[in-house]
């Protein structure tokens, strides 16, 4: 069987083509576009497949075996057709393993699979029926990616770089754009994007409000009594980022993705998780009310990172329900707070408060976690 092309192939391959002549370093050449267009045709159609029922979910990284140690090589390359694609998907499906695509004669290859890739690399991940991201790896971290595009069916979202210069931009929105060097990269920002991932992840949707470190106006915005108050605050993600350098060894990125998935889960039990913004946790499960003496929330200005998108100002019940209600109302009321909402269909939001507009800004910000 033939398959067709996707229908912007062109239009996405030249923009990401454009993104990797900004950002290669050293007078690198970006991916061809001609490799790119073939890597998002394959993509897509794969996406649509079936293998015994099951939808692949792949990763495919343009790169040469000679580029990552401890390439797991076919002895006989594979065609980088949906068919083969899908066959092949249930052996790397699971986090951090990239079939490798390099381009022997006139066509693209899958020669095996790797789990390191080398800084820069291109990287497009088959996330769900239709759903494609394209993405560059940012070297560093194994999982530090900046999203490029996100391709979903008919619809096509490029990232925009720029986001992260807006006035009042959140530090966890300029951490989730990647486009920043590593050295750059705030510790508890950085977390607190792991903590983002993770709580979309559960599909359960669940609010993780950040509060200052040494104080209890937050109180002032919250039921009491706290069903599941904690006594002291836990404090084992507070004092695994206080580890210096050295003592940073796997061991410690086990234990840091063990806190990360376990207060992660807490934002699935109804009601907000709260954590200091020194990443100790002191609550779970807490009811959002309106601060005593203060309106209610009436609007929200909402904006989404990518190319071509403009602020609306919508009241924020429209962004998801009570859930983003409450959230938006918290932030309304503790402006030294943000509040981070993940909606049970996938859709994520940061609340914080702009002092540019002198109102409750919600970032929406799916795109940069897919």
């Amino acid at each position: 069987m033939t398959y067709g092309e996707y229908p912007a192939r062109r239009d996405v391959a030249e923009r990401v083509r454009e993104h990797f002549g900004r950002h290669l370093d050293g007078g690198a050449a970006p991916p061809e576009l001609r490799s790119i267009e073939a890597l998002i045709d394959a993509g897509f159609w794969t996406s649509l497949r079936r293998e015994e029922s099951y939808v692949p979910i792949v990763s495919l990284a343009l790169v040469e075996p000679e580029e990552t140690p401890h390439p797991l090589r076919f002895t006989a390359p594979l065609p980088l057709t949906p068919s083969a694609l899908a066959r092949v998907a249930p052996a790397v499906e699971r986090p951090g393993i990239h079939l490798g695509v390099s381009r022997k004669g006139d066509d693209l290859v899958v020669w095996g699979a790797t789990r390191f890739l080398p800084q820069s690399c291109l990287v497009l991940e088959v996330a769900a029926p239709g759903l494609l991201v394209i993405k560059q790896h940012r070297g560093g971290e194994q999982t530090k990616y900046a999203n490029i595009a996100v391709l979903e069916a008919d619809q096509v979202k490029i990232v925009d770089e720029q986001a992260s210069s807006l006035p009042d931009c959140p530090p966890l929105l300029a951490s989730l754009l990647g486009f920043d060097t590593p050295a750059s990269w705030s510790l508890s920002v950085n977390v607190l994007v792991q903590l983002s991932v993770s709580m979309r992840a559960h599909k359960r949707g669940g609010v993780l409000l950040v509060v200052p470190a040494g104080s209890d106006r937050w109180r002032e915005s919250i039921v009491s009594p706290i069903s599941y108050e904690l006594s002291p605050p836990f404090s084992a993600l507070e004092e695994l980022m206080a580890e210096g350098a050295a003592a940073r060894d796997r061991l410690w990125e086990d234990a840091l993705g063990r806190a990360i998935e376990g207060i992660a889960g807490l934002t699935a039990v109804d009601g907000a998780t709260i954590l200091t913004d020194r990443l100790a946790l002191l609550a779970f499960g807490a009811k959002i009310t309106r601060r005593r003496g203060n309106a209610p929330v009436e609007q929200t200005t909402v904006t989404e990172p990518i190319e071509g998108g403009v602020a609306d100002v919508v009241h924020p019940s429209s962004l998801g329900g009570t859930r983003h209600l409450s959230a938006a109302q918290f932030v309304h009321d503790q402006r030294d707070a943000v509040a981070l909402v993940a909606s049970q269909d996938g859709r994520f939001t940061v609340f914080a408060w702009s002092p540019c507009e002198n109102m409750v800004h919600a970032h929406r910000v799916e795109v940069l976690l897919l």
